[in-house]
């Protein structure tokens, strides 16, 4: 295969998936990770799709909000082991925040039914735990994006105002080390920003693409994080800089 083929075949799959690694993209061309690394550098500089620790991201999408059925085939299993995790963090009694990231549904999905108070913006977490007898469910109400089923808007960031949780788990779509927490959706940006501001703790659940990437809209500075749950596949170097930054980081296999 030429490398002008390869490389227009990685921009589709990449716009296609909305993310991808770089060891599944050598798999696919059988080409050495160098080679990708370096293919992925050359189509950056081109604006067609954005580098992120271990992989690229589609850039096509930006401004829109992604559909919570491309989300959910996303990253999968990495997903579900980080909510796994997080609900060993989640006591009876306990008051919560769950956003509308996948994860968050993860963790929905698998709580066990015990006496417990979510918060949520997010439409597909709210079914989930109405299965669940013990589980009092607190909708924050709002705008619908049709999208990702969730609720954004002065009326859910009133609607959080009223309330103090012991924790909130959240998510985003991009982690930089100096620029903190970003997410492409203004609105999404907003929202998570003010749950963050009623909890006692706030648990970050991304898996390792989200580092080292920069959204359109920012959310916070890292430091007001008190905890990141990622996989296995979080380089070494971001590690360590995380830990020089004072960051807890808890990594699942």
């Amino acid at each position: 295969m030429l490398v002008a083929e390869r490389q227009r075949k990685i921009v589709e799959l990449v716009n296609e998936r909305l993310s991808i690694r770089v060891s599944e993209l050598s798999r696919i061309f059988s080409v050495t990770e160098e080679t990708i690394r370096r293919d992925l550098e050359k189509l950056e500089k081109e604006h067609l799709l954005q580098r992120s620790h271990g992989g690229a991201v589609s850039t096509e999408k930006e401004e829109q909000e992604t559909s919570y059925v491309e989300r959910e085939i996303t990253n999968a299993a990495e997903k579900n082991a980080i909510a796994i995790e997080a609900i060993n963090l989640i006591n009876q009694g306990d008051q919560i925040i769950l956003d509308a990231s996948t994860t968050a549904w993860y963790v929905a999905k698998e709580l066990p039914d015990m006496p417990l108070t979510v918060v949520t913006n997010s439409i597909k977490v709210a079914i989930e735990l109405s299965k669940k007898e013990q589980i009092k469910v607190i909708s924050t109400g709002g705008i619908l994006l049709s999208n990702s089923l969730s609720y954004v808007g002065p009326l859910a960031e009133r609607s959080l105002s009223m309330y103090h949780v012991n924790k909130a788990f959240l998510s985003c779509k991009g982690i930089h080390l100096e620029n903190g927490l970003s997410d492409f959706n203004e609105s999404q940006a907003l929202l998570k920003s003010k749950m963050m501001d009623i909890a006692d703790e706030t648990i970050l659940m991304v898996d390792s693409s989200k580092f080292g990437v920069r959204a359109f809209s920012q959310i916070s500075p890292l430091s007001t994080i008190d905890l990141i749950i990622t996989d296995s596949q979080i380089g070494e170097s971001t590690t360590k800089q995380l830990d020089e930054k004072g960051i807890i980081l808890k990594v699942v296999d």
